[in-house]
């Protein structure tokens, strides 16, 4: 959005336009650009408020009902922290003692909006007007938040009275292309973890891409996930550290009881710098499979999760756990927290040949496959298609590696999608 149709869109004309619009259907929008033409309403007014319509909706999934009061960019919106998960980023600043947060790339404020929601006095800028603009917006609400066009890195933290410092670098290029070279952020990675000299207290979002290697020392480095879905890591710097630097992986879950109401539920698993690092068993396929969370993937926990699990791997160098029983709940996840892995029963284990599998599958009328791999170049896609199935039949496969030969293995996820247990019969059956 350029500012001629931001400022359309914030007239009296525009607000109420967007206010009146319909929920956004992609099966509606032309004929209703067309009767909004029709009706006279001016072509760059009626392209804004579709396109803040159809992100306000696309939002929901981060925003919740809040997206309905807000305004987007595209770019914005991929890169803004869901709500759940800047409440735990608010939650480190309050536990810091922190009173006063510079969000120094606020974009266009998810952030930003969560903090001043929860008490603390924020100073907000982004280098782009527009953006920094449609903060401004979303910020309307809160008296707690002061939003400025300008460059971060730029504001004296000790005069303005700063004592937690938070930010989100651009982590695309101009044409959308994801950049994956922390010295290439906007601004570089290094410019902004170097503040923690004058405020200890820095939190820097970040891909979850980032590797390793070079990690600064002094950080936790944290991933999170939520719902099955890896959506930032994280460093944190000084007392937003408590328990000191290390790699930690937060898990977030979303569950409804009985009444239709929903809650998150919390799984954090941690390994803390300078520790040895656990060096888990490998061996045989046994009657049970678990797939730790991409989060844990990610953090480089998956022998700590084996350890929780008391499991082994199957290679050394691929994330599945195998165990000959089935890791108590409380392990796993329960109704109180996250899951840790996402447990399969193994019903058949074989080597990898497609005609053997195809065999398989005929024998026992096999329609519907889900294909899950890992250590192993097949595709999806193209092995469905060679399999040619048929039947009304549903399967689950796992294509991996085991003791240093590609293996195949049948499965049947432990949690039912009634949400009922596998392990109401927890005798597996006999392997074919």
């Amino acid at each position: 959005m350029d500012a001629s149709a931001l400022t359309k869109l914030l007239s009296p004309a525009g607000w109420s336009l967007l206010s009146a619009l319909p929920p956004y259907d992609e099966r509606q929008a032309m004929v209703l650009a067309t009767g909004l033409r029709a009706q006279g309403v001016d072509p760059e007014l009626a392209a804004a408020a579709l396109t803040q319509s159809r992100l306000r909706a696309k939002a929901h999934l981060k925003f919740d009902a809040f997206a309905d009061g807000m305004l987007f960019t595209q770019d914005g919106l991929e890169q803004a922290t869901r709500l759940v998960v800047a409440a735990h980023h608010a939650q480190r600043y309050h536990a810091a003692g922190v009173t006063k947060v510079a969000d120094l790339t606020c974009g266009i404020g998810a952030d930003s909006m969560t903090f001043a929601g929860t008490g603390l006095q924020v100073l907000a800028t982004d280098i782009d007007e527009v953006t920094a603009s449609i903060a401004t917006v979303n910020l309307r609400h809160f008296p707690e938040a002061e939003v400025r066009h300008a460059d971060g890195l730029s504001i004296d933290l000790v005069a303005e009275g700063v004592d937690g410092v938070f930010a989100d670098p651009a982590r695309r290029t101009r044409s959308g292309t994801r950049i994956f070279d922390p010295r290439s952020y906007a601004p570089p990675l290094d410019d902004v973890w170097a503040l923690r000299s004058v405020v200890p207290a820095v939190g820097i979002k970040v891909g979850p891409g980032i590797p390793h290697a070079g990690l600064p020392t002094d950080a936790e480095t944290q991933w999170v996930s939520v719902d099955g879905d890896v959506v930032e890591a994280a460093l944190w710097f000084g007392p937003l550290a408590p328990d000191g630097p290390g790699r930690t992986a937060l898990v977030l879950r979303t569950t409804t009881d009985a009444d239709g109401n929903h809650r998150t539920v919390s799984r954090t698993l941690r390994h803390d710098q300078g520790d040895d690092e656990p060096v888990p068993d490998v061996g045989a396929v046994g009657h049970y499979l678990y797939e730790p969370d991409g989060a844990i993937i990610r953090a480089g926990l998956v022998a700590h999760a084996a350890e929780e699990l008391g499991g082994r791997l199957l290679d050394r160098t691929i994330a599945y756990v195998t165990t000959d029983h089935p890791a108590p709940r409380a392990v796993v996840g329960s109704a109180d927290s996250a899951d840790l892995a996402t447990g399969y029963r193994v019903l058949d284990v074989m080597p990898f040949s497609l005609k053997k599998l195809k065999a398989y599958l005929r024998e026992r009328g096999v329609g519907r496959l889900t294909i899950k791999k890992r250590g192993t170049a097949v595709v999806p896609e193209q092995l469905r298609k060679q399999l040619d199935l048929r039947g009304t039949a549903e399967a689950t496969v796992v294509l991996t590696r085991v003791g240093g030969s590609q293996q195949v293995l049948v499965v049947e996820p432990l949690t039912r999608p009634d949400g009922t247990s596998v392990l109401d019969s927890p005798t597996p059956p006999e392997r074919g």
